[in-house]
């Protein structure tokens, strides 16, 4: 912790010193916010902004958002007053012209491929990209990429003065797509970084369903594929493969949580509240976990039956004695601030869920297409609700792994930004 605290002040005080360019403030890019409905894909923002505010005080940042509707916007100003928010094409005329570097927010893929390709083409500045997942399949991970997006986006990291993935898989992929940009290393995602709270509407929550701080544990269904043609105000069309899946694999998937439901409650005095990380997961978590749990075991299972924002979600992970399930981006918020979390996964998904792995979290990570890690779901779930100590103190030598990479990656930031 000493060591932690005197790299980061020291880094602070060699901003400080560095002299502005023409007497002005240091400005730059941040390229993110992706959509907003889901708050694994709302973290990435107020987790990168985070990293900046603490390693970067001096510097002027700029967010080019793709998405900050449904109170995202309000919510992000609130934690970062000083945000400017670039929301017209003069806006970002003008970012172009007044910022220095543009970097690339955490994410899923090269999300904002086009716009640093514009930026480099039109500026001639630097840019750099931070904790992302690379692959060889599309954003959706539905279809192999074609070689000509896959050598424009090798490219792009090579034209980077650093790049940073959040998985070693996606590392190593990049080095032997030919990624040779001097700087390419692996970097925790932005996502850890979290610290957005709504303390109010998380308490009120709690105290609504007698959920004590410590006393509960936190569960995320999912499906294989999201599906998005669930919700109006994505326009996706009904992708009967994907929803073939899903149905086929559910039963498959979420049957080790609800069993690992049912143990906590006969075996501990813990409670589970069943939450949502996207906005589709409140119907899954009803059908697939709640209505088909045993009646004796409802009575201590809280269903959250509506969406909530990524500071209330936190403010709630916090009071929970830990998280499991089959999302990605609430374990990493967990993890972030000190809750243990146990992440299942598949392998319609990305290499994402490998950066747990790398962090030193392999015992909490499972392979939902191995019977053999199926088999340890429950057990595992089990120990960390009657040893929450120990569940604890893995988590945080997790944490103090992660909060070394952030020092050494923004150093590299603020060196070239």
């Amino acid at each position: 912790m000493n060591r932690r605290h005197f790299l980061t002040t020291s880094i602070a005080a060699t901003l400080s010193s560095l002299p502005a360019q023409e007497g002005k403030p240091r400005r730059i890019i941040l390229r993110s916010s992706w959509q907003t409905v889901n708050i694994g894909d709302i973290a990435h923002t107020p987790g990168v902004l985070h990293l900046l505010e603490q390693h970067l005080p001096d510097v002027e940042v700029r967010l080019w958002p793709s998405k900050v509707d449904n109170g995202v916007e309000e919510m992000l100003m609130k934690r970062f007053p000083k945000l400017k928010i670039l929301k017209t094409p003069e806006d970002i005329r003008t970012a172009f012209t007044e910022c220095d570097f543009l970097l690339h927010g955490s994410g899923p893929s090269l999300v904002g491929a086009k716009d640093v390709m514009k930026w480099a083409k039109e500026t001639s500045k630097p840019y750099g990209i931070y904790s992302i997942t690379f692959s060889e399949t599309d954003s959706a991970a539905t279809k192999p990429a074609t070689d000509g997006v896959l050598s424009k986006t090798i490219q792009i990291f090579n034209d980077a003065k650093f790049v940073y993935f959040r998985d070693s898989v996606s590392l190593e992929l990049a080095k032997k797509k030919g990624c040779t940009c001097p700087i390419t290393a692996f970097c925790p995602e932005g996502s850890f970084a979290v610290d957005l709270r709504n303390d109010d509407a998380a308490a009120a929550f709690l105290k609504e369903h007698d959920l004590e701080e410590g006393k509960f544990l936190c569960c995320i269904p999912r499906y294989r594929y999201t599906p998005y043609w669930m919700l109006t105000e994505k326009h996706a069309a009904f992708d009967e493969k994907k929803n073939a899946r899903n149905e086929e694999m559910k039963e498959h998937d979420l049957a080790p949580l609800r069993e690992a439901i049912i143990a906590v409650i006969k075996e501990t005095k813990m409670k589970v509240l069943v939450c949502p990380e996207d906005a589709t997961q409140m119907a899954i978590g009803k059908e697939m976990l709640v209505d088909k749990l045993p009646e004796d075991v409802k009575a201590r299972i809280v269903w959250r039956p509506n969406y909530w924002l990524t500071d209330e979600a936190l403010s709630t992970y916090v009071k929970s004695a830990g998280l499991f399930g089959a999302e990605m981006h609430s374990p990493i918020m967990c993890i972030g601030n000190g809750i243990p979390a146990i992440v299942c996964r598949w392998k319609e998904q990305t290499s994402k869920g490998l950066m747990w792995r790398d962090i030193g979290l392999g015992e909490w990570l499972f392979d939902m297409d191995i019977p053999e890690e199926v088999e340890r779901i429950v057990p595992a779930v089990v120990a960390m609700a009657k040893d929450p100590a120990a569940a604890k103190a893995k988590a945080a030598k997790a944490l103090e792994f992660i909060h070394q990479q952030q020092i050494e990656t923004m150093a590299v930031v603020a060196k070239n930004a």
